[in-house]
């Protein structure tokens, strides 16, 4: 009779911290444990025991043991199985036992119990974080249902919550798991987050040691986000370890760009001197400074060394400057480096590599191992991402043609032509050249996103006593060919580039107006010589109706009325000369004004006068984006001239002194000249979207006439003050803005021959979304307006200052809001309030 017995074998070893074991069970053979003699067998089976959601065979196979292979008992074999399925991390139990051993074959049973799963988390005290920590927590923590349990996952998430509270600022916070079970669910368990944050602690000051050639003011600017706390400072003064250590390498920039690139920094600490105070010491070596010495060139032909070294711009003798040395190698924002010299004659492959070729005391010779490799030609040129406007638009816009050599400059031109288009989101507009190095050419992808630039204006605002409302539809990307085509209105024809505005204005029924205009950019759809047609009509009364009886046709002599008609066409041409970004443009205008009853200041109540007159604009526009789609360089600059051909002073020698107002100003006769220019310039933050804009502005006006006796016309004079409501024409003068002074208070009652205006505004962009662009602004501005030119005093000013915000909305236009304080009094409005709240919508907001 068989004897049964049970061998039991534990094997010990240590993974991860775990003791497994394995229990052997003997069948009919003996099986001793003999670690000097170990026995080997043949696995005849391997079965296992694991949860439902496991695959078995799979879990066999990950052991690394397999039916039919030998294996030595005590041995390696079966400790290995073991840690080879504790590696994945999915149990807290592992064993392996032998269910039977016979004639040197061997059944295994694998056992494996699985890790508790997570069912959810939750704060110990939900109060003490508030929603928008917990959030965000969260998504940093990333916990989910189901996860299963590890002592890493508990290690990583305290971490990952610990630096959560640090980098806002609480730099004592700790925070630890509770693991408890879910009673509702087998084998899950619960995360209870316990945490203390401590104080928030900020930095009170940083101090530096061993600097002698760079002064500690200097190295706490170049630290960005370590910032030390000062009471005349919005700064936040946070302690974040990530940031400083950015910041420290930001210190080492600094000093190898003055030259000293040994400079290293000994040591740093910081120490509490409050519960919720800290000071930073850094210590650094700054070493000694390094000088340009020789400067040499290996590889040029196109250009010769001494061209190249002129347009490096450094000499011997100067600073050791690496960033400086990059800049004039590669690609800086002015496109005055070397490589940008070759890119723009073709030479897309072309490479500079400076080598150190010699250190010696303070001096270091630098050699510039040239590429130029051969000029790429253009070969295939591809628009994408454009869902609205047609391809000819956007093509007749792009600089880079098949064919023609590869010129970094055409490129960045021509994305400053398409932004300024309107039609696409400058901020997902890119450029992908694919170069093809086998047969020297390279293809141009255009990516583009359409953003709506349709708009509905409803304006209002609130000048000279009234509210003045403004309903107008502009279509700026307008397709004639579609008017009649089906299917083209969704809603409107577009993707042609053309422009249709509508636009109708009142404020009751004492004014109203209407006027309509159509541009086509492309005339003949060949070169960018444009045509503009605009028709309008607008009326002005005192609100009495104009007929007493309709049916009698009787008019009402109380009613008092100015009618302005009026129909101008206009060509514009691009120039290439001085340069490409100038413009001309001529328009033809001719007005009807109707004066019944008007008892204005016009020497005349009764009658009309006509204006034929001739407009000339040479202008020049370099902004990188359109003037509403916040721009950070570039300048516009126009100067326009006006004048009525019809000259009776001159060809019929009419004698002014002799006749009648209604008789002299039957053909309206003057000139007009009006300069404006405005500069913008980012003055810090490398990106669009912080960058802080100056944008500076002047303009000058002037309204004259060819003789004396004639006088000055009562029509086109200019009147400065207030919001400069746009569009309200009354007897077509022209109103400018002046933030701070009641609307049209500082001109004389008459208007004015002469005008100034100077402008300063301090931009930074809140929101670059297109379908919400925002910017709040600063600004300071000027002006004066006076009777004669004689009188004219640019020097003499009123001035105002305050606050303001704009928001571009695609579908309204530009809304603006504005507060500005008076620092000159008006001798004709001696009650006008210190301080004025501007309120306008519409592109041009009063502008000189």
């Amino acid at each position: 009779m068989m004897n049964k017995f049970f061998f039991i074998l534990i094997i010990s070893f240590f993974c991860s911290g775990i003791v497994a074991q394995s229990i052997l069970t003997q069948g009919t053979d003996s099986l001793t444990t003999d670690y000097k003699n170990p026995k080997e067998f043949v696995i005849e089976e391997i079965t296992v025991k694991a949860p439902d959601s496991f695959d078995k065979k799979l879990l066999a196979a990950l052991s690394g043991l397999s039916k039919g292979e030998k294996i030595r008992i005590p041995g390696d074999d079966i400790p290995n199985a073991i840690k080879n399925l504790w590696k994945m991390g999915l149990f807290k139990d592992v064993q392996i036992h032998a269910t039977r051993v016979e004639q040197g074959k061997i059944y295994l049973h694998i056992s494996v119990t699985e890790r508790n799963r997570l069912s959810y988390y939750k704060y110990k005290d939900r109060k003490d974080i508030s929603k928008n920590e917990a959030d965000d927590l969260s998504e940093k923590m990333r916990l989910n249902g189901e996860m299963m349990v590890t002592e890493e996952l508990i290690k990583t998430s305290e971490e990952i919550a610990t630096e959560f509270f640090r980098e806002n600022g609480y730099l004592d916070a700790k925070v630890w798991i509770v693991q408890v079970p879910d009673s509702a669910k087998p084998n899950h368990v619960v995360f209870i987050l316990h945490h203390t944050r401590g104080p928030k602690i900020r930095i009170k000051d940083i101090v530096f040691y061993g600097n002698t050639q760079v002064k500690a003011g200097k190295l706490r600017r170049k630290m960005k986000e370590t910032k030390r706390r000062r009471w005349y400072t919005f700064q936040s003064a946070k302690f974040f370890e990530s940031e400083y250590e950015k910041d420290k390498d930001a210190l080492m920039v600094e000093y190898a760009d003055k030259g000293m690139r040994d400079a290293k920094i000994l040591k740093d600490t910081l120490y509490k001197v409050s519960p919720d105070r800290i000071i930073l010491e850094i210590t650094i070596d700054e070493g000694k400074k390094y000088y340009f010495r020789n400067i040499s060139w290996v590889g040029n032909s196109k250009y010769t060394t001494k061209d190249l070294t002129r347009a490096l711009g450094i000499k011997k003798g100067e600073v050791y400057n690496q960033g400086l040395l990059e800049s004039r190698l590669y690609m800086n924002a002015s496109s005055t480096d070397i490589s940008s010299l070759y890119m723009d004659d073709g030479y897309l492959f072309f490479q500079v590599t400076p080598v150190e070729i010699l250190v010696e005391g303070d001096s270091i010779d630098v050699e510039l191992r040239v590429y130029e490799g051969k000029q790429a030609i253009i070969d295939d040129v591809t628009i994408t991402g454009n869902t609205k406007t047609n391809d000819k638009v956007i093509i007749r816009e792009v600089r880079t043609k098949p064919g023609q050599l590869f010129r970094r400059s055409d490129i960045i031109r021509t994305q400053r032509e398409l932004a300024a288009l309107g039609y696409f989101d400058p901020e997902k507009m890119s450029v992908n050249p694919v170069p093809n190095p086998a047969d020297g050419t390279v293809d141009i992808e255009y990516v583009v996103e359409e953003k709506p630039n349709d708009q509905l204006e409803l304006s209002g605002g609130f000048g000279a006593g009234r509210v003045v409302g403004t309903l107008g539809v502009s279509f700026n990307n307008f397709s004639g060919k579609g008017f009649f085509k089906k299917g083209a209105w969704a809603p409107v024809p577009s993707g042609d580039g053309q422009r249709l505005s509508i636009r109708a204005q009142s404020y009751g029924v004492g004014y109203w107006s209407v006027n309509a205009s159509f541009t086509e950019p492309w005339l003949g759809g060949k070169k960018p010589n444009s045509l503009t047609v605009t028709t309008y009509h607008s009326e002005q009364t005192n609100g009495q109706k104009k007929w007493t009886s309709r049916k009698d046709k009787e008019l009402n002599p109380l009613r008092q009325s100015l009618g302005i008609s009026g129909v101008s066409v206009g060509l514009g041409k691009r120039l290439t000369w001085p340069d490409d970004f100038f413009q001309f443009y001529a328009e033809a205008n001719y007005k009807y004004y109707l004066l019944d009853n008007y008892r204005a200041f016009f020497s005349f109540n009764d009658g009309y006068s006509r204006d034929l007159n001739l407009r000339f604009v040479l202008s020049r526009n370099s902004v990188d984006f359109p003037i509403y789609d916040f721009p950070t360089s570039g300048s516009v600059i126009s100067l326009t001239t006006g004048f009525t051909p019809w000259l009776r002073s001159l060809f019929t020698k009419t004698d002014f002194t002799t006749i009648g107002d209604q008789e002299k100003y039957k053909w309206l006769e003057y000139y007009k000249f009006k300069f404006t220019g405005s500069w913008f310039t980012k003055l810090f933050g490398k990106e669009r979207k912080n960058a802080l804009v100056l944008n500076t502005r002047i303009g000058f006006g002037l309204l004259g006439t060819f003789d004396k006796d004639y006088g000055l016309s009562p029509f086109e004079r200019y009147y400065l003050g207030g919001s400069g409501l746009t569009g309200f024409s009354l007897d077509g003068r022209e109103i400018i803005a002046l933030r701070g002074y009641d609307d049209q208070s500082v001109s004389p009652p008459n208007g004015a021959a002469s005008i100034v205006k100077y402008t300063m505004e301090f931009r930074y962009p809140l929101s670059l979304n297109p379908s919400a662009l925002v910017y709040a602004m600063a600004f300071a501005e000027a002006g004066n307006s006076w009777s004669t030119f004689k009188e004219f005093n640019p020097f003499s000013v009123k001035r105002s200052a305050g606050v303001g915000v704009r928001v571009f909305l695609p579908m309204f236009g530009l809304l603006g809001l504005d507060y500005g304080w008076r620092f000159d009094e008006i001798p004709t409005a001696p009650f006008m309030q210190r301080s004025q709240l501007h309120f306008t919508i519409g592109m041009n907001l009063g502008e000189l």
